[in-house]
Protein backbone atom coordinates (compact mmCIF):
# COMPACT_ATOMS: atom_id res chain seq x y z
CA UNK A 1 0.00 0.00 0.00
CA UNK A 2 1.36 3.40 -1.13
CA UNK A 3 2.03 5.89 2.05
CA UNK A 4 -0.22 8.86 1.82
CA UNK A 5 1.62 12.11 1.22
CA UNK A 6 1.65 14.51 4.45
CA UNK A 7 0.13 17.87 3.55
CA UNK A 8 0.12 21.28 6.06
CA UNK A 9 -1.97 23.97 5.54
CA UNK A 10 -0.69 27.73 6.63
CA UNK A 11 -3.35 30.53 6.91
CA UNK A 12 -3.73 32.69 9.59
CA UNK A 13 -7.77 32.95 9.03
CA UNK A 14 -9.13 29.61 10.93
CA UNK A 15 -12.22 30.02 8.73
CA UNK A 16 -9.92 29.57 5.11
CA UNK A 17 -8.17 26.49 6.99
CA UNK A 18 -11.27 24.49 8.24
CA UNK A 19 -12.96 25.25 4.71
CA UNK A 20 -10.07 23.63 3.09
CA UNK A 21 -9.88 20.97 5.58
CA UNK A 22 -13.62 20.01 5.09
CA UNK A 23 -13.69 20.47 1.23
CA UNK A 24 -11.22 18.04 0.27
CA UNK A 25 -11.53 13.70 0.53
CA UNK A 26 -7.93 13.81 1.76
CA UNK A 27 -7.88 10.00 1.82
CA UNK A 28 -9.32 9.36 -1.80
CA UNK A 29 -6.49 11.41 -3.02
CA UNK A 30 -3.85 9.48 -1.26
CA UNK A 31 -3.03 12.48 0.59
CA UNK A 32 -3.03 13.19 5.04
CA UNK A 33 -3.89 16.30 6.46
CA UNK A 34 -0.88 16.27 9.07
CA UNK A 35 -1.26 19.94 10.35
CA UNK A 36 -2.42 23.47 10.43
CA UNK A 37 -0.62 26.36 10.89
CA UNK A 38 -1.90 29.76 11.54
CA UNK A 39 1.77 31.84 10.96
CA UNK A 40 4.55 31.11 9.07
CA UNK A 41 7.00 30.54 11.92
CA UNK A 42 4.89 27.34 13.17
CA UNK A 43 4.09 26.12 9.93
CA UNK A 44 7.81 25.89 8.67
CA UNK A 45 8.79 24.20 12.26
CA UNK A 46 5.42 21.55 11.66
CA UNK A 47 6.66 21.09 8.14
CA UNK A 48 10.13 20.42 9.29
CA UNK A 49 8.78 17.91 11.99
CA UNK A 50 6.54 15.97 9.78
CA UNK A 51 8.32 15.90 6.72
CA UNK A 52 5.61 17.87 4.52
CA UNK A 53 5.46 16.54 1.25
CA UNK A 54 2.72 19.13 0.07
CA UNK A 55 2.17 23.01 1.74
CA UNK A 56 -1.07 25.49 1.25
CA UNK A 57 0.64 28.64 2.04
CA UNK A 58 -1.37 32.11 2.74
CA UNK A 59 0.73 34.62 1.32
CA UNK A 60 -0.07 37.04 4.11
CA UNK A 61 0.69 35.91 7.99
CA UNK A 62 2.33 37.21 11.04
CA UNK A 63 5.54 36.57 12.39
CA UNK A 64 6.84 34.97 8.85
CA UNK A 65 5.10 35.85 6.04
CA UNK A 66 4.06 33.47 3.25
CA UNK A 67 7.40 34.48 1.07
CA UNK A 68 9.79 34.10 3.30
CA UNK A 69 8.49 30.58 4.90
CA UNK A 70 8.55 29.44 1.14
CA UNK A 71 12.08 30.61 0.79
CA UNK A 72 13.07 28.89 4.27
CA UNK A 73 11.06 25.66 2.91
CA UNK A 74 13.04 25.69 -0.46
CA UNK A 75 16.16 25.70 1.43
CA UNK A 76 15.70 23.15 4.13
CA UNK A 77 12.86 20.59 3.11
CA UNK A 78 13.14 21.34 -1.38
CA UNK A 79 11.49 18.33 -1.84
CA UNK A 80 8.18 19.28 -0.62
CA UNK A 81 5.89 21.03 -2.92
CA UNK A 82 4.16 24.72 -2.37
CA UNK A 83 0.88 26.29 -3.70
CA UNK A 84 0.09 29.50 -2.53
CA UNK A 85 -3.44 31.04 -1.05
CA UNK A 86 -3.96 34.46 -2.05
CA UNK A 87 -6.91 37.07 -2.52
CA UNK A 88 -7.46 39.27 -5.28
CA UNK A 89 -5.63 42.41 -4.15
CA UNK A 90 -2.28 40.69 -3.40
CA UNK A 91 -1.93 39.47 -7.13
CA UNK A 92 1.34 41.47 -7.53
CA UNK A 93 2.47 39.49 -4.01
CA UNK A 94 1.68 36.43 -5.73
CA UNK A 95 3.58 36.54 -8.90
CA UNK A 96 6.51 37.05 -6.56
CA UNK A 97 5.79 34.09 -5.13
CA UNK A 98 5.37 32.11 -8.15
CA UNK A 99 9.24 32.99 -8.82
CA UNK A 100 10.05 30.83 -5.92
CA UNK A 101 8.81 27.64 -8.15
CA UNK A 102 5.85 27.37 -6.55
CA UNK A 103 3.41 24.97 -7.64
CA UNK A 104 0.24 26.47 -8.45
CA UNK A 105 -1.58 29.70 -6.77
CA UNK A 106 -5.45 29.46 -5.48
CA UNK A 107 -7.55 32.84 -5.18
CA UNK A 108 -9.97 32.85 -1.79
CA UNK A 109 -12.30 32.32 -2.07
CA UNK A 110 -11.19 28.97 -2.10
CA UNK A 111 -12.61 26.88 -5.12
CA UNK A 112 -13.10 23.33 -4.16
CA UNK A 113 -12.44 21.93 -7.60
CA UNK A 114 -9.47 24.24 -8.10
CA UNK A 115 -8.52 23.28 -5.15
CA UNK A 116 -8.44 19.01 -5.92
CA UNK A 117 -7.00 19.68 -9.42
CA UNK A 118 -4.34 21.21 -7.78
CA UNK A 119 -3.29 19.20 -4.97
CA UNK A 120 -3.72 16.37 -8.04
CA UNK A 121 -1.15 17.82 -9.63
CA UNK A 122 1.40 18.02 -6.95
CA UNK A 123 0.98 14.62 -6.17
CA UNK A 124 1.59 13.62 -9.71
CA UNK A 125 4.60 16.09 -10.01
CA UNK A 126 5.66 14.10 -6.49
CA UNK A 127 4.87 10.72 -7.89
CA UNK A 128 7.18 11.60 -11.15
CA UNK A 129 9.99 12.53 -9.57
CA UNK A 130 10.40 9.83 -7.28
CA UNK A 131 10.33 7.68 -10.13
CA UNK A 132 12.37 9.40 -11.73
CA UNK A 133 14.91 9.12 -8.36
CA UNK A 134 14.14 5.77 -8.00
CA UNK A 135 15.25 5.63 -11.73
CA UNK A 136 18.66 7.86 -11.27
CA UNK A 137 19.43 5.69 -7.96
CA UNK A 138 19.67 2.36 -9.56
CA UNK A 139 21.58 3.57 -12.50
CA UNK A 140 24.09 4.91 -10.09
CA UNK A 141 24.29 1.81 -8.11
CA UNK A 142 24.69 -0.23 -11.11
CA UNK A 143 27.55 2.44 -12.68
CA UNK A 144 29.33 1.94 -9.11
CA UNK A 145 28.79 -1.13 -9.33
CA UNK A 146 30.64 -1.79 -12.44
CA UNK A 147 33.04 1.51 -12.58
CA UNK A 148 36.04 -0.53 -12.52
CA UNK A 149 34.73 -1.91 -15.96
CA UNK A 150 33.94 1.40 -17.23
CA UNK A 151 37.25 3.12 -16.32
CA UNK A 152 39.15 0.04 -18.11
CA UNK A 153 37.38 1.03 -21.29
CA UNK A 154 37.56 4.50 -20.68
CA UNK A 155 41.35 3.92 -19.95
CA UNK A 156 41.54 1.85 -22.84
CA UNK A 157 40.08 4.63 -25.30
CA UNK A 158 42.22 7.40 -23.55
CA UNK A 159 45.42 5.81 -24.10
CA UNK A 160 44.44 4.86 -28.32
CA UNK A 161 43.27 9.13 -28.73
CA UNK A 162 40.06 8.12 -28.71
CA UNK A 163 38.46 10.68 -25.98
CA UNK A 164 37.52 13.80 -27.43
CA UNK A 165 39.82 16.70 -25.76
CA UNK A 166 36.22 18.78 -24.44
CA UNK A 167 34.81 15.66 -23.40
CA UNK A 168 37.52 14.28 -21.28
CA UNK A 169 37.06 16.27 -18.21
CA UNK A 170 33.40 15.67 -17.50
CA UNK A 171 34.12 11.69 -18.33
CA UNK A 172 36.96 11.94 -15.88
CA UNK A 173 34.64 13.87 -13.31
CA UNK A 174 31.76 10.56 -14.35
CA UNK A 175 33.92 8.21 -13.49
CA UNK A 176 35.40 9.67 -9.89
CA UNK A 177 38.28 10.29 -11.47
CA UNK A 178 41.25 13.23 -10.81
CA UNK A 179 40.65 15.86 -12.81
CA UNK A 180 43.68 18.04 -12.45
CA UNK A 181 46.95 17.10 -14.83
CA UNK A 182 48.68 13.57 -14.32
CA UNK A 183 52.56 14.13 -14.12
CA UNK A 184 53.38 10.44 -15.03
CA UNK A 185 52.63 7.46 -16.92
CA UNK A 186 54.27 4.12 -15.96
CA UNK A 187 53.83 0.63 -18.00
CA UNK A 188 54.10 -2.72 -16.53
CA UNK A 189 54.37 -5.98 -18.07
CA UNK A 190 55.56 -9.56 -17.56
CA UNK A 191 56.37 -12.26 -19.79
CA UNK A 192 53.41 -15.18 -19.67
CA UNK A 193 56.03 -17.14 -21.05
CA UNK A 194 58.29 -17.42 -18.02
CA UNK A 195 58.88 -20.89 -16.18
CA UNK A 196 55.87 -20.82 -13.68
CA UNK A 197 54.12 -23.62 -15.25
CA UNK A 198 50.79 -21.37 -15.48
CA UNK A 199 49.04 -23.56 -18.98
CA UNK A 200 45.64 -21.82 -18.89
CA UNK A 201 44.12 -18.01 -19.05
CA UNK A 202 42.65 -18.56 -15.82
CA UNK A 203 45.76 -18.89 -14.14
CA UNK A 204 47.23 -16.28 -16.19
CA UNK A 205 44.59 -13.95 -14.97
CA UNK A 206 44.45 -15.15 -11.46
CA UNK A 207 48.53 -13.66 -11.20
CA UNK A 208 47.13 -10.32 -13.21
CA UNK A 209 44.51 -9.85 -10.26
CA UNK A 210 47.63 -10.64 -7.63
CA UNK A 211 49.37 -8.07 -9.46
CA UNK A 212 47.17 -5.76 -9.12
CA UNK A 213 46.51 -6.12 -5.24
CA UNK A 214 49.76 -5.86 -4.47
CA UNK A 215 50.16 -2.58 -6.51
CA UNK A 216 46.85 -1.07 -4.80
CA UNK A 217 47.83 -2.08 -1.73
CA UNK A 218 51.67 -0.71 -1.97
CA UNK A 219 50.12 3.10 -3.45
CA UNK A 220 47.40 2.66 -0.84
CA UNK A 221 50.31 2.46 2.16
CA UNK A 222 52.19 5.60 0.28
CA UNK A 223 49.02 7.65 -0.12
CA UNK A 224 49.24 8.04 -3.69
CA UNK A 225 46.89 9.20 -6.11
CA UNK A 226 47.13 6.83 -8.93
CA UNK A 227 44.78 5.39 -11.94
CA UNK A 228 45.34 1.63 -12.88
CA UNK A 229 43.94 0.15 -15.33
CA UNK A 230 45.14 -3.11 -18.47
CA UNK A 231 45.50 -2.37 -22.20
CA UNK A 232 44.21 -4.91 -24.57
CA UNK A 233 47.06 -6.52 -24.09
CA UNK A 234 46.29 -6.86 -20.66
CA UNK A 235 50.02 -4.92 -19.57
CA UNK A 236 49.32 -2.37 -16.67
CA UNK A 237 48.97 1.39 -16.58
CA UNK A 238 49.85 3.24 -13.52
CA UNK A 239 48.79 7.25 -14.09
CA UNK A 240 50.36 8.77 -11.69
CA UNK A 241 49.46 12.11 -10.29
CA UNK A 242 52.64 12.45 -8.45
CA UNK A 243 55.66 12.44 -9.65
CA UNK A 244 58.03 10.31 -8.94
CA UNK A 245 61.68 8.80 -9.55
CA UNK A 246 61.22 5.30 -9.66
CA UNK A 247 61.72 3.85 -6.04
CA UNK A 248 57.55 3.21 -6.01
CA UNK A 249 57.85 1.07 -9.14
CA UNK A 250 61.03 -0.84 -8.02
CA UNK A 251 59.52 -1.72 -4.73
CA UNK A 252 56.54 -2.93 -6.57
CA UNK A 253 58.98 -4.87 -8.58
CA UNK A 254 60.63 -6.29 -5.81
CA UNK A 255 57.14 -7.28 -4.16
CA UNK A 256 56.19 -9.16 -7.34
CA UNK A 257 59.42 -10.98 -7.44
CA UNK A 258 59.30 -11.61 -3.92
CA UNK A 259 55.40 -13.27 -3.93
CA UNK A 260 54.23 -14.17 -7.04
CA UNK A 261 58.60 -15.24 -8.42
CA UNK A 262 57.13 -13.08 -11.30
CA UNK A 263 60.11 -10.40 -13.09
CA UNK A 264 57.88 -7.49 -14.34
CA UNK A 265 59.25 -4.82 -16.87
CA UNK A 266 58.36 -1.16 -16.19
CA UNK A 267 58.75 1.79 -18.06
CA UNK A 268 57.69 5.03 -17.16
CA UNK A 269 57.19 8.70 -18.97
CA UNK A 270 56.55 12.14 -17.85
CA UNK A 271 53.50 13.27 -18.89
CA UNK A 272 54.91 16.56 -19.74
CA UNK A 273 51.78 18.42 -20.99
CA UNK A 274 49.34 16.46 -18.87
CA UNK A 275 46.23 14.53 -20.07
CA UNK A 276 46.81 15.99 -23.24
CA UNK A 277 50.09 13.69 -23.87
CA UNK A 278 48.55 10.21 -22.52
CA UNK A 279 49.04 8.64 -25.74
CA UNK A 280 51.95 9.53 -26.55
CA UNK A 281 53.96 8.59 -23.40
CA UNK A 282 52.15 5.38 -23.37
CA UNK A 283 53.17 4.50 -26.74
CA UNK A 284 56.51 5.54 -26.02
CA UNK A 285 56.35 3.25 -23.43
CA UNK A 286 55.21 0.62 -25.03
CA UNK A 287 58.21 0.96 -27.61
CA UNK A 288 60.66 1.25 -24.41
CA UNK A 289 59.76 -2.12 -23.30
CA UNK A 290 59.49 -4.14 -26.28
CA UNK A 291 63.38 -2.84 -27.46
CA UNK A 292 64.19 -5.75 -24.91
CA UNK A 293 61.20 -8.15 -26.11
CA UNK A 294 62.04 -11.19 -28.59
CA UNK A 295 60.50 -9.88 -31.14
CA UNK A 296 59.89 -12.44 -34.42
CA UNK A 297 61.86 -11.25 -37.69
CA UNK A 298 58.95 -9.67 -39.54
CA UNK A 299 58.71 -7.16 -37.12
CA UNK A 300 62.11 -6.93 -36.60
CA UNK A 301 62.33 -6.18 -40.22
CA UNK A 302 58.80 -4.01 -40.53
CA UNK A 303 59.82 -1.74 -37.40
CA UNK A 304 63.45 -1.05 -39.79
CA UNK A 305 61.27 -0.55 -43.32
CA UNK A 306 59.21 2.12 -40.56
CA UNK A 307 62.33 3.38 -39.45
CA UNK A 308 64.15 4.31 -42.36
CA UNK A 309 61.17 5.27 -44.97
CA UNK A 310 58.55 7.10 -42.61
CA UNK A 311 59.09 10.14 -44.12
CA UNK A 312 57.03 8.39 -47.42
CA UNK A 313 53.42 9.82 -47.17
CA UNK A 314 52.59 6.31 -48.88
CA UNK A 315 53.77 4.09 -46.37
CA UNK A 316 50.66 1.65 -45.43
CA UNK A 317 50.18 -1.03 -44.02
CA UNK A 318 49.46 -2.76 -47.33
CA UNK A 319 52.63 -1.37 -49.00
CA UNK A 320 54.87 -3.19 -45.79
CA UNK A 321 53.50 -6.39 -46.33
CA UNK A 322 53.79 -7.10 -49.49
CA UNK A 323 57.39 -6.14 -49.06
CA UNK A 324 57.58 -8.76 -46.46
CA UNK A 325 55.82 -10.99 -48.49
CA UNK A 326 52.88 -11.58 -45.67
CA UNK A 327 49.24 -10.54 -45.79
CA UNK A 328 48.26 -7.43 -44.33
CA UNK A 329 46.05 -9.24 -42.02
CA UNK A 330 48.70 -11.51 -40.72
CA UNK A 331 50.61 -8.20 -39.91
CA UNK A 332 48.54 -6.20 -38.37
CA UNK A 333 47.72 -9.47 -35.94
CA UNK A 334 51.73 -9.36 -35.22
CA UNK A 335 52.07 -5.67 -34.21
CA UNK A 336 49.15 -6.34 -32.02
CA UNK A 337 50.49 -9.28 -30.63
CA UNK A 338 54.27 -8.65 -30.41
CA UNK A 339 53.99 -4.78 -29.79
CA UNK A 340 50.88 -3.87 -28.41
CA UNK A 341 50.23 -1.21 -31.05
CA UNK A 342 49.19 -1.69 -34.64
CA UNK A 343 50.46 0.13 -37.56
CA UNK A 344 49.27 3.40 -38.08
CA UNK A 345 50.12 3.96 -33.91
CA UNK A 346 53.98 2.75 -34.41
CA UNK A 347 53.95 4.90 -37.58
CA UNK A 348 52.77 7.66 -35.95
CA UNK A 349 55.00 7.75 -33.00
CA UNK A 350 57.93 6.89 -35.44
CA UNK A 351 56.87 10.37 -37.10
CA UNK A 352 55.89 12.47 -34.07
CA UNK A 353 59.66 11.47 -32.38
CA UNK A 354 61.31 13.19 -35.71
CA UNK A 355 58.97 15.68 -35.74
CA UNK A 356 59.40 16.81 -32.13
CA UNK A 357 63.07 16.41 -33.04
CA UNK A 358 62.96 19.34 -36.50
CA UNK A 359 60.94 21.59 -34.30
CA UNK A 360 63.45 21.62 -31.55
CA UNK A 361 66.57 21.75 -33.44
CA UNK A 362 66.25 22.81 -36.64
CA UNK A 363 64.38 26.41 -38.30
CA UNK A 364 62.38 24.80 -40.74
CA UNK A 365 58.81 25.54 -41.16
CA UNK A 366 55.85 23.43 -39.89
CA UNK A 367 54.46 22.82 -43.73
CA UNK A 368 58.71 21.89 -44.48
CA UNK A 369 58.75 19.60 -41.62
CA UNK A 370 55.07 18.28 -41.98
CA UNK A 371 56.34 16.56 -45.19
CA UNK A 372 60.06 15.80 -44.04
CA UNK A 373 57.86 13.27 -41.48
CA UNK A 374 55.26 11.89 -44.53
CA UNK A 375 52.51 14.30 -44.18
CA UNK A 376 50.94 15.60 -47.02
CA UNK A 377 49.54 18.92 -45.67
CA UNK A 378 50.41 21.04 -42.49
CA UNK A 379 46.69 20.26 -41.12
CA UNK A 380 46.61 16.51 -41.00
CA UNK A 381 50.29 17.18 -39.52
CA UNK A 382 49.36 19.76 -37.20
CA UNK A 383 46.18 17.83 -36.30
CA UNK A 384 47.99 14.70 -36.06
CA UNK A 385 50.99 16.06 -33.76
CA UNK A 386 48.49 17.78 -31.32
CA UNK A 387 45.97 14.76 -31.02
CA UNK A 388 49.61 12.45 -29.71
CA UNK A 389 51.55 15.10 -27.99
CA UNK A 390 49.32 17.56 -26.66
CA UNK A 391 50.22 20.69 -28.22
CA UNK A 392 50.26 22.26 -31.77
CA UNK A 393 53.53 22.04 -33.33
CA UNK A 394 53.94 25.85 -32.79
CA UNK A 395 53.47 25.69 -28.91
CA UNK A 396 56.32 23.12 -29.11
CA UNK A 397 58.50 24.87 -30.70
CA UNK A 398 57.80 27.72 -28.30
CA UNK A 399 58.13 26.07 -25.17
CA UNK A 400 61.26 24.28 -26.44
CA UNK A 401 62.82 27.23 -27.44
CA UNK A 402 61.84 28.81 -23.97
CA UNK A 403 63.73 26.01 -22.06
CA UNK A 404 66.49 26.18 -24.09
CA UNK A 405 66.44 30.25 -23.41
CA UNK A 406 66.65 29.84 -19.80
CA UNK A 407 69.16 27.11 -19.49
CA UNK A 408 66.64 24.60 -18.56
CA UNK A 409 67.31 21.19 -19.47
CA UNK A 410 64.91 20.28 -21.66
CA UNK A 411 62.24 17.15 -20.84
CA UNK A 412 61.79 15.95 -23.92
CA UNK A 413 64.24 12.61 -24.69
Amino acid sequence: MTKALKVIIADDESIIREGIAQSVNWEKLGLQLVAEAEDGEEALELALKHTADMMLVDLSMPIMNGLDLIKQLKDKLPKCKVSIITGHDEFAYAQEAIKLDVEEYILKPVDPKHLEETLLAMTNKIERERVHEKLFEQASYQIDKNLHVLRERFGQEWIRGEVEEDALQEQLQFLKLPVDAPQQLSLMSWDTEQPLRIHSERDKQLIRYAIENIVHEYMYKQDERYYMFRDERNDFIIINYLWSEGAWFEDIAELVRHYLKIELKICSIPLFYGVNSIQQAYIEAKNELHLTQKLTPIIKQAKHIIDEKYWESSLSLEKLAVQLNVTSVYLSRLFKQELGLNFVQYLTYVRMKHARHLLKQSSLSIQEIALQVGYDTQHYFSTAFRKMVGVSPNQFRKQSYSLLASGAPSKEK
